[in-house]
């Protein structure tokens, strides 16, 4: 009795649902072997939800097992089952080539291939092996523009992302934040807002987390790789890339802020052009050259720290050293000039931003009360779907359609609405605390005690510090560079029209706005019918 091992392999949901299933294939091997009196010693099984690199490893197990077990047959269901590139068909005929008594059978093809074979019997199996690799090919082809359309959509077509998972039928999944206990989406926002500081180095950043909980797979830290492809990685910030091309409009939560991603691209730049040297320098990691964007280094010569550009693998003309006390008068008089310095203007603008917290109020009621009447309205949708069914009027299958959908539907807007009533006084203070820190700014620098407390200071103000031919060139913050803006034109009164344009809050499908004092709050997408 001659020993067999069977392989069998579905590549894709849909030849498991037109009758090539792994059961199938199995049953119609043994089968077979039964028929033709051959012992199954061992089943080699490729499932639809295989990867390529896991196809790859139970491929060479098989072969391993050929080698050094007793059995001579090979037991498949056709060609393009056990072998879809020539690299794979080499192997195959070196085994057979190697014993006489060695067989491959293709059952359905009823096709038999061994060293002996008859030369039209292998003029067969080159003809199905071609076949199989175009069929392969164009497969290939066909993934690839599926996960093309897919990134034009807004869905990012990645395997995996920490922090998030992905929900739907497969080749409609879709991707949300992992909201689970043990999600890592905490620790990956974390990452950015501690590399934001300037305070840390990718080892320093690993060592952080890890003391704060978040380890790998193997319960060790970090590596220093891992970070910096989380910490350059758009896809946090509502971004992604695909094919060398960033989409920009992602369709997915993100989880960071863009300002957040990009100061920390900022400082990730500076640190490969150049490293900071042991001394604590008032503007350690803040500034960049004018010129040519590098890192901006300092160094202690007599007693003085001076400021210069790295010049690192660039022509840059800045040769010019800044002092440290230079650069700090020119800082001071950056944030005096962000007061506004009429005592009467001063004065109406905080009452004016006082009274504007209404529109605030108003808004996050007016969008619970719009969430609360979509609720309502599934609910009710819920209850006649289900009263149709009793008389009869629907059946159990659209019945079933109908109430999963409206229940998805009402687990997101009732999340929504816990969202929005979480809402804290973080929307409600923002314009105020951004108008104050600004007009607060210079006389709390100056009070500062350390070069610490007076970096942290001037990161709440600026978003990044140039400096070119000696100068300080500001990049304020969002809310700041509206003060700025207006410190500079002396129009406080256009300051309002500015703060009632930004966004107060998003979520999913919602958006609510104040444009010029016009409350405006809309559903992105109608309630499906």
């Amino acid at each position: 009795m001659q020993n067999a091992i069977i392989f069998s392999r579905v590549s894709t949901k849909e030849q498991a649902e037109e009758g090539y299933s792994l059961q199938a294939q199995v049953k119609l091997l043994q089968e077979y072997a039964e028929k033709k009196e051959m012992d199954v010693t061992q089943r080699y099984i490729i499932p639809e939800s295989a990867r390529g690199q896991q196809e790859r490893t139970l491929f060479n197990a098989m072969m391993n097992d050929l080698k050094h077990s007793k059995a001579t047959v090979l037991l498949c269901e056709k060609v393009d089952r056990i072998t879809r590139n020539f690299k794979d068909a080499v192997m195959l005929n070196d085994w057979l080539e190697e014993d006489e008594e060695r067989q491959i059978h293709f059952v359905k093809q009823s096709l038999i291939i061994h060293k002996n074979s008859k030369s039209n019997e292998k003029f067969q199996w080159d003809i199905h092996l071609v076949l199989a690799r175009q069929y392969s090919n164009n497969l290939s082809e066909e993934a690839s523009k599926g996960l093309l359309q897919k990134a034009e959509e807004g869905w990012c077509p990645a395997s995996q992302k920490r922090g998030y998972v992905t929900v739907g039928e497969t080749g409609k999944k879709v991707w949300k934040i992992d909201d689970s206990d043990a999600s890592e989406a905490p620790f990956v926002r974390r990452a950015f807002q501690l590399y934001e500081t300037g305070e840390h180095t990718l080892l320093s950043l690993s060592k952080q987390l890890y003391s704060e909980g978040w380890k790998a797979a193997d319960g060790n830290h970090l590596g220093k790789t891992t970070l910096h492809g989380i910490l350059t990685d758009c896809f946090y910030c509502g971004e992604f890339m695909w094919k060398e091309k960033r989409y920009m409009n992602a369709k997915h939560e993100a989880l960071i802020s863009k300002e957040l991603f990009d100061s920390v691209q900022i400082k990730l730049n500076r640190k490969v052009a150049g490293k900071y040297r042991k001394h604590d320098f008032l503007f350690k990691g803040m500034c960049e050259c004018g010129e040519c964007g590098r890192t901006v280094v300092a160094q202690k010569q007599k007693g003085h720290s001076y400021y210069s550009c790295t010049r690192y693998n660039t022509q840059c003309t800045q040769r010019k050293y800044s002092r440290e006390e230079v650069l700090e008068k020119q800082v001071i008089k950056l944030l005096q000039d962000l007061q506004c310095k009429d005592s009467e203007m001063l004065a109406w603008v905080r009452k004016a931003l006082k009274d504007n917290h209404q529109f605030e109020i108003d808004a996050r009621t007016q969008g619970i009360k719009k969430l609360q009447d979509k609720e309502q309205k599934l609910f009710k949708r819920m209850n006649d779907c289900y009263e149709d069914k009793l008389d009869g009027g629907i059946s159990k299958e659209f019945y079933k359609t109908k109430h999963e959908e409206y229940s998805t539907e009402l687990r997101q807007v009732r999340k929504d609405i816990k969202r929005l009533i979480e809402a804290n006084e973080k929307y409600l203070n923002l314009g105020s605390a951004i108008f104050e820190l600004a007009q607060a700014s210079a006389e709390i620098y100056e009070s500062c005690p350390t070069d610490t407390e007076k970096r942290e200071l001037l990161k709440a103000v600026f978003l990044n510090v140039k400096i070119k031919d000696g100068n300080i060139v500001p990049d304020y913050k969002k809310g700041i560079e509206l003060v700025a803006q207006r410190a500079k034109t002396g129009d406080w009164l256009g300051l309002m029209d500015d703060l009632r344009n930004i966004t107060i809050f998003k979520l999913p499908g919602f958006v609510c706005e104040r444009r010029r004092g016009i409350l405006s709050a809309a559903f992105e997408k109608p309630i499906s019918a």
